[in-house]
């Protein structure tokens, strides 16, 4: 087992990645900014090491200040949490040649995934069905550019081929705003990650987010968590999450999810990975793969029984899984509302003093934060302060106890988006089921007319 860790982030997972390292007997030390020295992580761990100032440029950015920490403080692992380094192959690899275990999948292996276009071929030989596209970078020529799109059929979607959150990303409904969407898409993908190239696929209307979680160890074994339904999304950034996807068939989690897991072992897949797919009248299409946990890993640990951080600390030490597919029992439903400090309507963030804190409680109810009275939010980073779990026997179980947890909640000295998770949760098309991933920003034009 591994005996020290650096914690390389911040946060509630930060927080979340000590309380494992608690119970597997690991040493945990937490690096931070000078903005954050009052984080719960912070106080808790065993040793805490400033790597800089309050941007996270010059701090949970800066890997040089990541790895001095972690020698300082004879750590023999990092985690990088999500977000940051988590899926920065430079870091991956330099973590490794320095001697330290990084928990998390190779530097080859993240390289590979993070590029769309070679992700995108690696599932297809892998037999993962996959968007209809131009199955590689787009060609400089433009009449070659306008055959592509007149093969995959209008309207089509521009991304960037190395990064995510929206940017880069275009949608083009004819030839006319074709390479003028593509040559902006390029300048966009360049200043945003220092790669302008871009590749097209066809833009599906309405389809769901759905994803899948995958566990692999060093020895061979993979297994699926069952799936995930994110599609409650605002500007590309998830707002509500659920595990099982409404809808959902078993015959269609067995053959995704195994799919998923033997693409993990063609690729040489280690610890937890995310595939996140576009689901359009009944039928699934990969659009890529989160290298790392993910923000909503708690939905599918409540419904599956497993703990997927311990289980990354323990594949990062070398142990095998310890279970197997047939192991894998789903068991109710789990609902995720993300709890960010911003105004629930402009979505302006809301930086400040936590004057009063109360997480709500019950049967079902996990909190996941780093909140707590006399806490000051800074400015600095995403808004993101926690992350409100329910889980129940089935979906309406779950419907009703996130709602109760919801008013039961309190954070005072700053706004937050709990309101409009209250709204979310009695919103007629979300308690139906199995939305878009449209609806959100539909209902919030709604509710602002």
């Amino acid at each position: 087992m591994i005996e020290k860790l650096l914690i390389a982030n911040r946060g509630e997972i930060a927080l979340r990645i000590l309380r494992a390292c608690r119970e597997l007997g690991i040493q945990p030390v937490a690096a931070y900014s000078t903005a954050d020295r009052d984080l719960k992580h912070v106080l808790l761990a065993d040793e805490a090491v400033c790597i800089g100032p309050a941007s996270a440029t010059g701090s949970y950015l800066n890997m040089a200040a990541l790895m001095s920490a972690a020698e300082v403080t004879n750590c023999t692992a990092i985690h990088p949490g999500y977000g940051f380094l988590s899926e920065n192959a430079d870091f991956a690899e330099s973590v490794e040649r320095s001697g330290f275990i990084f928990v998390g999948p190779t530097a080859d292996v993240i390289r590979t995934m993070g590029d769309k276009t070679a992700a995108i071929a690696e599932m297809q030989a892998a037999g993962v069905p996959c968007v209809p596209g131009s199955d590689g970078v787009l060609p400089e020529d433009e009449d070659q550019i306008k055959t592509i799109a007149e093969r995959v059929g209008y309207p089509v979607l521009i991304k960037a081929a190395a990064g995510g959150g929206g940017r880069g990303m275009h949608v083009v409904q004819s030839e006319a705003a074709l390479i003028s969407s593509v040559n902006l898409a390029r300048q966009e993908a360049q200043a945003a990650f220092g790669n302008g190239a871009v590749f097209l696929e066809k833009f599906l209307q309405t389809p769901r987010h759905i994803e899948f979680q995958v566990l692999a160890d060093n020895h061979g074994n993979v297994v699926h968590l069952g799936e995930r339904d994110c599609s409650l999304q605002r500007r590309h950034q998830k707002v509500v999450e659920e595990c099982p996807a409404p809808g959902i068939t078993d015959a269609q989690r067995k053959e995704i999810g195994f799919l998923c897991t033997e693409a993990c072992k063609r690729i040489g897949y280690r610890g937890a990975g995310t595939f996140e797919f576009l689901y359009e009248n009944g039928s699934f299409y990969f659009i890529e793969m989160n290298t790392r946990i993910q923000v909503e890993h708690p939905v599918t640990e409540m419904v599956s029984g497993v703990d997927l951080v311990r289980a990354q600390l323990r594949v990062a030490s070398g142990e095998p899984l310890g279970f197997t597919q047939d192991d894998i029992r789903m068991r109710g439903h789990a609902i995720e509302c993300r709890v960010n400090a911003e105004h629930p309507r402009s979505f302006v963030p809301s930086p400040g003093e936590i004057r009063m804190y109360h997480p709500p409680g019950g049967p079902g109810i996990r909190v996941d934060s780093h909140l707590y009275s006399g806490y000051r939010v800074p400015p600095h980073y995403d808004s993101m302060v926690g992350k409100l779990i329910a889980h129940g026997d089935s979906r309406e179980s779950a419907l009703a106890r996130v709602r109760q947890a919801l008013s039961e909640m309190v954070v005072e000295g700053i706004q937050t988006n709990l309101e409009l998770h209250e709204q979310i949760m009695r919103d007629p098309g979300f308690v139906a089921g199995g939305v878009h991933i449209h609806h959100l920003e539909t209902l919030l034009r709604q509710w602002q007319d």
